[in-house]
Order: structure tokens, then sequence, then C-alpha cells
């Protein structure tokens, strides 16, 4: 079961995976334009802020209660629902739906009856919290896979916008493990009581790449 459930993370959440993840920047082109992130230390921090107390703290938490709730027709929805209310921009509401409903829907390869349970509209961490429980994957280890993918796509976003080189990125990703473990290793513990964030900023860029007129990514 370690290696189906290895196996399985590293599918879905692989870039290669048909969810559309390459589009989207999270804020981060906005936060490069405004020269809030210049280089790999800044995009290291940036990303620190986000696991701890932004955007990726909220979908971990939602993470976890998408697993919580992958039995539940009910308590699923309602997550589903809470995760579209959190999302602090129209571009971030976009990119969670899309990404979501992208993953449910690849994800049919591996039939679960979580699917046949599944909101139409669903963010994308709660997708992915539900369908690891429903093939029995821990939520230490859909968290962690979570949380490393994420990163990766805003690492490689940020070599795109020219931030860092390839190098210097590995160097951003080795450097975010300790934070990833630390989340991931709450996993079990977190509730929706854990919801709250202070990345004012990362929000405020997230609104401010919808009236960006020249970009690379959809936000």
């Amino acid at each position: 079961m370690q290696t189906q459930a290895l196996l399985r993370l590293m599918a879905w959440l692989s870039p290669a995976f048909p969810i559309g993840g390459f589009a989207w920047s999270g804020g981060l082109e906005r936060a490069v334009h405004d020269r809030l992130v210049t280089d790999a230390n800044g995009l290291g921090h940036w990303l620190t802020v986000l696991i701890g107390h932004g955007a990726l703290w909220t979908d971990g938490v939602l993470l976890a209660e998408g697993w919580q709730s992958h039995q539940d027709t009910a308590r699923l929805a309602d997550v589903a629902g809470l995760g579209l209310a959190l999302a602090g921009s129209a571009e971030r509401h976009a990119e969670t739906l899309s990404l979501g409903r992208g993953f449910a829907a690849a994800a049919a390869a591996w039939p679960a009856p979580v699917l046949a349970i599944m909101p139409k509209d669903v963010p994308f961490p709660v997708a992915v919290g539900a369908v690891a429980a429903a093939h029995g994957i821990a939520v230490e280890q859909a968290l962690a896979a979570y949380l490393h993918a994420a990163v990766s796509q805003a690492v490689s976003a940020g070599i795109r916008l020219g931030v860092c080189g390839q190098a210097q990125g590995l160097g951003v990703l080795a450097g975010l493990e300790p934070a990833i473990e630390n989340f991931a290793g709450r996993a079990k513990d977190l509730t929706l009581d854990d919801l709250g964030g202070a990345a004012i900023q990362a929000e405020i860029s997230s609104l401010r790449h919808e009236t960006q007129h020249s970009r690379l990514f959809r936000s």
C-alpha cells in the first residue's frame, strides 16, 4: 500500500497530470512585477510565508478537511463551498476551481466512490484530500505531496519570470522541505478551526494581477 500510495501521489501531483497547473502563478507574477520578489531568496521567503500564514496554509487545512469528509456527502459539499468562499480574489477563485474540476475529472482513471458524491464545483485541495482518503492514502502523505507540488509549480513560475535559474530553484525547494514536513506532520490534527491567514501582501498581489496588462499566467 505504501508503494501504491507513492505511485498515485506521484501521478496525481505530477506537472504532467492534465489539470493545467502550469497556467497559474497564484499572484506571484504580480509580486515579481512589483519587485516584491526579486531573487531566489525572496522567492523562498514568499513561499515560506504562504505555507505558514497564507494561501498554502488555507489549502492544507481544506485538504485535511476534505480527507476527513470523503464519505460524507453533506460535509464534503460544505467544505467545498467554504473553500471557494475563502478564495481571496476572482483569479484565486478561478484557479482553485479550475484545478479542482480538472483533478476530479482526471482522477476518474482511478475509480472510487468519492467521485460520485464530490460536488461539481470543488476547490483543488479539497478534491485532492477526498480522493487521497478514498484510496487509503494517509493525510500526512497527501498534504506533503500537495505542498511539494504547489511550491514546485511556484518555483517553475519563478524561473519563467526570471527570478532565479534552475539550480537556484532547486535550492529553494530544498530549503522549503522543513516547512513542508512540519505542516504535513500536523495534518491529522487540523480542523476548520485552524483556518486563518495573515499574508496580506500576497492577497493584494493576487488582486492586482487581475488588472495587469502584460502577463504570462492566468493568476
